[in-house]
């Protein structure tokens, strides 16, 4: 029991010092990749919704 304690404590250590090692971007930094993020899921929906459109035009004229 008391060599899970210590383990148990060692672990607790190990995490302090690589929380400590952690960088957090800047605000600029969040911001920036935020923007970058919305812009792609905007544009793979535009696509998507093209393709899809497209293959449905396609379906529809082959069923009639």
């Amino acid at each position: 029991m008391i060599g899970r304690i210590t383990q148990f404590k060692g672990y607790l250590h190990d995490v302090q010092v690589e929380a400590k090692k952690v960088v957090w971007p800047s605000r600029k930094d969040t911001t920036q990749t935020t923007i970058v993020v919305f812009g792609m899921v905007i544009l793979v929906s535009l696509f998507l919704w093209m393709v899809d459109a497209i293959l449905s035009m396609i379906v529809q004229s082959v069923i009639g």
